[in-house]
C-alpha cells in the first residue's frame, strides 16, 4: 500500500486500472491502455491493479465493479470511470482532466 501511495503522489499523472483476470471487459482494456501508454509517453503513468490480489487498495478506493479507472494527480483523484471505453475517448478524458 505504501508503494501505491508513493506512485499516486507523483508529479506525473497516474491512471490506475483496477481489473480482474476473470473479467472480459477488463481484458479488452489492456491493449487500449498499452496503446494509450505508447501514445502519451511520459505525460501519464499507467498502473494496473488486480483487485483480487490487492483487496486493501481496492477497498480503500471503493472499487465495486471492474474495470474501474482512476486518474490521480499529486495523490488526488481528478477523474473516475467504471466500465471500459475506447482509446480515443480515454485519451480525451485524460487530457481534459489534466
Amino acid at each position: 500500500m505504501s508503494k501505491f501511495r508513493e506512485i499516486i503522489q507523483s508529479e506525473t499523472p497516474t491512471l490506475v486500472d483496477f481489473y480482474a483476470t476473470w473479467c472480459g471487459p477488463c481484458q479488452q482494456m489492456h491493449p487500449i491502455l498499452d496503446k494509450l501508454k505508447d501514445k502519451m509517453g511520459s505525460t501519464v503513468r499507467v498502473v494496473k491493479i488486480d483487485v483480487d490480489k490487492n483487496q486493501e487498495v481496492a477497498a480503500k478506493f471503493k472499487i465495486r465493479s471492474v474495470p474501474t479507472l482512476l486518474l490521480f494527480r499529486k495523490g488526488e483523484i481528478v477523474w473516475r470511470q467504471a466500465g471500459g471505453m475506447d482509446a480515443k475517448a480515454l485519451e480525451q478524458k485524460i487530457k481534459n482532466a489534466l
